[in-house]
């Protein structure tokens, strides 16, 4: 099984990054890699057992994923588990990990897991995929960084993506 992980130190403490990273009003602020990221089922914030829809953008080939918390614990770890099949993944799951490293400082560690599809071409798909999720969820963590070092939205992204996260400040 395919994994990675990334990680980033932020001038934050651990609750205000937890906060941030799982406030779906201001997912599109930070997040490099989305393009949509809503809570579903009626649930109005994350936690334990809510599903989350995320929709990639043009490099994520607008691919959604649907999510759900299998475990969420704030200011220390969330993680989701994908609960549909969307082209390319048999199987992902992910898990934030939250690390004081002193006041107002602390690391963010993403940790994913993914099984690629079709099966025969897993030898082929899973490099290349390993390759740019690793590579995105870098950007994105600075990106994450960025923000809330700076209280400014995302400008790692794209021109469409920083509108986005502008139009998400209004």
């Amino acid at each position: 099984m395919p994994r990675g992980t990334v990680s980033v130190e932020v001038a934050a403490s651990c609750t205000a990054v937890f906060q941030l990273i799982h406030d779906y009003g201001r997912r599109l602020e930070w997040d490099t890699l989305l393009s949509k990221a809503i809570l579903l089922d009626g649930a109005v914030e994350a936690g334990l057992g809510v599903r989350s829809l995320c929709v990639g953008t043009w490099r994520g080939a607008y691919l959604p994923l649907e999510t759900e918390y299998i475990r969420f614990e704030p200011g220390r770890v969330a993680a989701v588990s994908l609960t549909n099949r969307p082209p390319f993944f048999d199987h992902f799951a992910a898990t934030i990990r939250h690390e004081p490293l002193g006041e107002n400082r602390s690391r963010v560690t993403y940790i994913y897991f993914f099984w690629a599809r079709p099966r025969p071409l897993a030898p082929i798909l899973e490099p290349v995929m390993n390759w740019l999720l690793r590579r995105e969820t870098q950007k994105r963590l600075n990106a994450l960084r960025h923000c809330l070092e700076t209280d400014e939205p995302n400008t790692y992204g794209s021109v469409e993506h920083r509108q986005r996260a502008k139009d998400a400040k209004k």
